[in-house]
């Protein structure tokens, strides 16, 4: 790589394996956290699920909150707040609050997606008429204006504030993993975050179209968009491709609507459905430190991504952070030392 690597950074799910807890889980996402700002990525983001076995991160500006204390200098937020399920003003003064807490540090990724079923979302939504997300542009137009864009007209800075006295706002970030995200994040001038993960065909044209309806804005002069990766790195293929399994299995209960919590490795080894996992369609990026940057590298190349964002899906703490280590020092990562306690 060159002196300045590509920045990398981690989404992280606080996933819940067999035999933990919810406590366990999010003790790990600390220790995730913690690796990642002591290894030199520049942002670490937790996602908003609901009702999911398999995932502890319901709530993303608390654990914001948790993660952005026990920190020293990685930038923490949400990948994504799924804004149909809330109140703009809520997630503005969630946010405005983070972001007087730890200033420069917070990111605010705004998604429209459910996060969970349509049963938990109506749950959420409280109305059958809010099902839809007819309403997301005018929605993520009032959440700017509360943090102060002077772009936006009327709505509801006209009458609310997301803070007293804001001294700065945290950055707004449109994730997507359709044209319609990429087309909207260029003309209201945002970066934009392209869900590869998911195992998109369409990650490509996503970013180009991103790009070539970019709008300069007062937040942001240039186009920057971000494309995130399942990552999983180990000293050798054959260990990544062990570890990667209970992440395999974890993908394979989503799509066939059968969730659960990850399976251990020894799980994982003789589940009935390893086979039907091992084969699923994915551009998941796992090995050896060699073969994973060569890869990443190449996805950076053909996406013309600014910024990659990494998630490992494994069972085991140990293993994700040791995943983190090993490709830090693959792609050049300058170190920070030791993460806040």
């Amino acid at each position: 790589m060159s002196e300045t690597p590509l920045p990398l950074s981690v989404l992280e799910l606080a996933t819940v394996g067999t035999g933990q807890t919810t406590a366990d889980a999010l003790a790990n996402t600390v220790a995730v956290a913690q690796a990642a700002d002591r290894l030199g990525y520049r942002r670490l983001w937790v996602a908003e699920h609901h009702n999911m076995p398999a995932v502890a991160s319901t709530n993303p500006p608390v654990l914001i909150a948790h993660l952005a204390a026990v920190t020293d200098r990685i930038v923490v937020g949400s990948g994504g707040v799924m804004l149909p399920n809330h109140a703009p003003l809520v997630v503005a003064e969630q946010f405005a609050l983070l972001e007087a807490l730890h200033p420069g540090r917070i990111d605010l990724g705004i998604g429209r997606a459910p996060g969970t079923d349509q049963h938990t979302a109506l749950a959420l939504r409280r109305d059958p008429g809010a099902l839809s997300a007819e309403d997301f542009p005018q929605n993520l137009l009032d959440l700017l204006g509360l943090f102060g864009d002077e772009r936006i007209e009327g709505g509801l800075a006209e009458r609310f504030s997301a803070t007293p006295a804001a001294s700065s706002a945290p950055r707004v970030v449109l994730l997507g993993s359709s044209s319609f995200s990429a087309q909207l994040a260029g003309q209201l001038g945002l970066p934009f975050t392209f869900a590869h993960h998911f195992g998109s065909p369409h990650t490509v044209a996503a970013v180009e179209i991103y790009r070539e309806e970019f709008v300069p804005s007062a937040l942001l002069a240039e186009p920057y968009a971000v494309v995130t990766a399942n990552t999983l790195v180990a000293d050798t293929d054959t260990d990544a491709a062990r570890l990667a399994l209970p992440g395999q299995l974890m993908r394979l209960s989503i799509r066939t609507g059968r969730l659960r919590p990850v399976p251990s490795l020894e799980e994982a080894a003789v589940h009935p459905e390893r086979a039907a996992a091992e084969n699923m369609p994915s551009n998941a990026v796992i090995g050896g430190p060699e073969r994973v940057v060569a890869e990443l590298r190449a996805l950076a190349a053909e996406t013309g991504a600014d910024e990659l964002m990494v998630t490992a899906s494994t069972h085991g703490v140990a293993e994700r952070v040791h995943s983190l280590e090993l490709l830090a020092a693959a792609w050049g990562l300058p170190a920070t030392g030791q993460a806040a306690a």
